[in-house]
């Protein structure tokens, strides 16, 4: 298959990460691989270390002719059968462009569990043959409140590089952050943004410190937040025990070297950092939101807190800090479920049928 996919978005974070994870992917199953983004998008040089063909174009707003006009031009140049879209922006565009040029088949990846509406206005979302949502709880919100077409809403969960299972504590990899190897590390991975909820992060953090002074607590990601939450931190009074890092290519070994992982979202799809965490075998403390009940079960391979609770958080945190033979047997739990259902391999397969399957109906 010859397969476009368009990002809109400048950053690296899950997203972008599952899109580089299905380009790469499919290469490797033998098909053509094309990516549409923004010319200055971290995305692009991570696919063309890939060996990825890249088309750079503006994606100025979601009516912008000029680069409808080129990317029509580059899907009947390349005979595209296949067009994926990601973002909001890059939907607009790939979607009328894909009409225009009679593309078979348009796909739109839903990565946010965020209510979409179909109406005259937002015509576009009437333009795709396939929604891919992240998991269950997202395909039921575009299908049970939205009111998308149940058969054309396909849940494909966010998988998991292999290189997360091969992962071995380290706790040497604290030295980069200046931290002593005996020190508990909780981590807590993703772009810095106000959906992430690292305020609640680190509300939870003064709370653990409490408990566990020598506590330390690893910001990894960078974001338009990060100088308010660094204030935040200093307004806290837990300046010494909190680092950001900013971002971080090597996430794999960030786990190697932590104790307990969280996430603090107000809303989620699948969040891949909480899935490499589980496969990583580090111990996980997450909001029960979005898609994150269809991964962690609270008390067998995880704990669950509420949106927004600190203190529950805390309390989660240090339960694991202190309960050493219960954070284990939580970690291999999360690890057996996540290579058992999340596998990166299994997403590319799944992603792969869907694609032919519609391909196929299409030319019947």
């Amino acid at each position: 298959m010859r397969i476009l996919h368009t990002e809109w978005s400048d950053g690296l974070g899950g997203q972008e990460r599952r899109v580089l994870a299905e380009l790469s992917g499919l290469v490797g199953r033998g098909h053509d691989l094309f990516l549409v983004c923004r010319a200055e998008a971290r995305i692009r040089a991570e696919a063309e270390q890939l060996g990825i063909r890249v088309f750079p174009l503006p994606l100025k707003s979601a009516f912008d002719l000029s680069s409808i006009l080129k990317l029509r031009r580059l899907l009947k140049e390349y005979r595209i059968e296949v067009v994926n879209t990601h973002s909001g922006v890059d939907s607009w565009i790939g979607a009328l462009a894909a009409r225009i040029a009679n593309v078979p088949l348009l796909v739109r990846t839903r990565h946010l569990n965020i209510p979409l509406r179909r109406s005259v206005l937002n015509f576009v979302h009437y333009l795709p043959d396939l929604y891919i949502t992240c998991g269950e709880n997202m395909r039921h919100t575009l299908v049970d409140t939205c009111g998308f077409p149940a058969d054309r809403v396909v849940s494909i969960p966010t998988g998991v590089d292999e290189r997360f299972f091969d992962v071995q504590r380290n706790v040497g990899e604290r030295a980069r952050y200046g931290l002593d190897d005996q020190v508990p590390v909780v981590v807590n991975v993703g772009i810095l943004r106000r959906v992430k909820g690292h305020e609640v992060t680190l509300k939870a953090a003064k709370t653990v410190l409490q408990s566990i002074p020598d506590a330390r607590f690893l910001i990894v990601g960078d974001g338009p937040l990060r100088q308010s939450l660094e204030k935040m931190t200093e307004d806290l009074g837990i300046g010494e025990a909190v680092i950001f890092t900013g971002f971080v290519d090597d996430v794999a070994g960030i786990y190697a070297s932590a104790d307990v992982a969280v996430l603090s979202s107000w809303s989620e799809g699948l969040p891949q950092s909480m899935l490499q965490a589980m496969a990583a075998g580090v111990p996980v403390v997450a909001t029960r939101v979005g898609g994150v009940p269809e991964a962690i079960a609270d008390g067998r391979n995880g704990i669950l807190v509420g949106a927004g609770e600190d203190k529950a958080m805390a309390e989660g945190i240090v339960k694991l800090l202190r309960e050493k033979n219960l954070a284990h047997g939580l970690a291999l739990k999360a690890r057996e479920t996540v290579r058992e259902k999340h596998a990166m391999g299994q997403t590319i397969l799944k992603t792969e049928r869907l694609y032919q399957d519609f391909l196929q109906q299409k030319k019947s």
